[in-house]
């Protein structure tokens, strides 16, 4: 009887483990929401193959203040909170004030941070350099650049939002060396930046309109989202564009022929997302709001 017993149980074991499983993979199809957790003005949510977590920035307080209490938060990606403060600019170690968009790299993660691109090494999280690019006020969007570098914008402002007249787009390497790819008053406030096949991709924060910066250095306008304030900014496998609005609230989605339809709405203040490009989801920060909402891509991903 005893044996039997605990043959039953080890069942029991068996059925509610394979549950749980199938119970999480059917949630990799639905929204997830993930809040009250400590998420301080999270701004940018990029994904980690590597260590299959999600990393979120969070600028705890002024964006544009040289405050030294930014930091960076790691989730799985049911949306459990692994490390609330991983990264921490509090730490003696660390230079971290208002970080915004974020890239993986190779083994490092870089991320703009008001005047500054902070680099650490992954998978440790350790801080590598702090790179000061002259001239700039508010480096915020990043993506992934040739040759382990990624490209950033300046969205050219001061405190409060004030323009400052540093709009630019800058080419960033680990080792501290950095290039003006483009600098220009008039840009609209640049925000997200998508490198796609070496021409650049940009939203503006200001003016709500989408351009593209050729190898040369030259720009180009792009067909525009109905609503402005532009903010986030992916391309999906289909070689469609993931573009977050706050004036929508609001992601929309631009087919290769520059139509533009809503992906997803009722998400206040979307900043930069990302992608898990292993679950086809999007990965959305609501800055306001203190969140991150976790949304299945369907068949957008597939080609």
């Amino acid at each position: 009887m005893k044996l039997r017993s605990k043959l039953w149980s080890a069942a029991l074991l068996l059925v509610a483990a394979l549950w749980s499983i199938a119970a999480f993979a059917e949630n990799t199809d639905q929204k997830i929401v993930v809040k009250d957790v400590g998420f301080s003005t999270p701004e940018s949510v990029e994904y980690y193959p590597a260590e299959d977590v999600y990393l979120v920035t969070n600028i705890n307080g002024d964006p544009s203040a040289i405050d030294g209490n930014g930091f960076i938060s790691k989730l799985k990606p049911d949306g459990t909170v692994v490390d609330l403060k991983w990264i921490d600019g509090t730490k003696k170690d660390v230079t971290l004030n208002a970080p915004k968009g974020a890239a993986v790299v190779g083994t490092h993660l870089f991320v703009a941070d008001c005047n500054q691109v902070q680099v650490f090494d992954l998978p440790s999280g350790v801080q590598a350099s702090s790179i000061t690019i002259e001239g700039s006020t508010f480096l915020n969007g990043m993506t992934p650049g040739p040759e382990e570098s990624v490209y950033v914008t300046d969205s050219g402002f001061n405190a409060g939002f004030k323009p400052s007249g540093t709009d630019a787009v800058y080419q960033v390497w680990a080792d501290g060396h950095h290039e003006t790819i483009l600098m220009n008053k008039e840009m609209g406030h640049p925000n997200g930046i998508w490198d796609h096949k070496g021409r650049l991709i940009v939203n503006t924060l200001g003016s709500g309109k989408m351009f593209g910066i050729t190898p040369d250095g030259m720009q180009t306008e792009l067909p525009s989202p109905p609503k402005g304030g532009l903010d986030g900014l992916v391309e999906l496998a289909n070689g469609h564009f993931l573009v977050t609005s706050w004036d929508a609230s609001a992601i929309y989605e631009m087919d290769q022929e520059g139509n533009y339809s809503v992906f997803a709405d009722s998400l206040k203040s979307p900043a930069d997302i990302g992608i898990d490009t292993k679950r086809n989801r999007v990965l959305v920060p609501l800055f306001t709001a203190n969140e991150v909402v976790i949304l299945p891509l369907d068949g957008a991903m597939k080609k």
